[in-house]
């Protein structure tokens, strides 16, 4: 049966449909040998479908990582550079990529599947699924700047930020650890806001995604996840 390319690839591992169409859009993908393009269809079944040259891989089974990541490593399957990813630190044989990213100076929980229908519920704006991070900025703040913080601010590139909740959860030195839980997640949003506040950020632990929480995984570590964790994160 013929279905959208995209969603041929979601399903098979290879991010959700929206990183899958960019696959197609950049001319990673070819069909029967031709270079697709972004609407078309293909059956999984009898149609022969590449990604850079190699066939991909439709009847893995379902997998789901989670992974504490270090700082210093980037949240993508592979680098032009050769630095060290999360994909070089969970060496499975199934074709898994991580749920959204965490910047590369940013450490804590990564979720890694190839689970493309639960990648795309967990990434998609819509369903808002929430995020939480310790964060240790550089100075105490104050209650405007904490306030100003769960409104909402506005980035330099005109956008503005939803309400989050933040809080100060413990003082340490001249700096401070808050807990910080968010609905969406623009590049370096946390480090740019803390910037425009006053507050520089130093270091920023993601804790939990939605119902699935780090838990005693120390950086560079890794587990499967449970049954119940996986129809948690499933029905949320």
């Amino acid at each position: 049966m013929e279905e959208r390319l995209q969603k041929i690839l979601a399903r098979s591992g290879y991010g959700s449909r929206r990183a899958c169409e960019e696959l197609i859009q950049s001319g990673r993908v070819r069909v029967n040998g031709q270079v697709a393009s972004l609407g078309m269809k293909a059956d999984s079944a009898s149609d022969r479908i590449e990604l850079d040259g190699n066939p991909i891989k439709t009847s893995e089974q379902l997998v789901y990582i989670a992974l504490n990541k270090p700082r210093g490593v980037l949240s993508s399957v592979k680098d032009d550079n050769t630095r060290t990813t999360v994909r070089d630190l969970v060496p499975i044989p199934e074709h898994v990529h991580p749920v959204g990213r965490l910047d590369i100076d940013s450490e804590g929980l990564v979720l890694m599947t190839n689970d493309g229908e639960l990648t795309n519920r967990l990434t998609h704006p819509r369903y808002g699924h929430e995020k939480e991070y310790r964060v240790l900025v550089a100075r105490h703040p104050d209650e405007e700047q904490l306030e100003t913080w769960r409104r909402g601010v506005v980035l330099e590139d005109g956008y503005r930020t939803s309400p989050a909740e933040v809080r100060i959860e413990k003082f340490k030195g001249k700096g401070t650890w808050l807990k910080i839980i968010m609905r969406e997640g623009r590049k370096r949003q946390i480090r740019e806001i803390g910037m425009q506040l006053g507050l520089p950020v130093v270091k920023i632990i993601r804790i939990r995604i939605s119902s699935l929480h780090l838990g005693a995984l120390k950086p560079g570590q890794w587990r499967k996840l449970d049954p119940k964790e996986i129809a948690a994160l499933k029905g949320s």
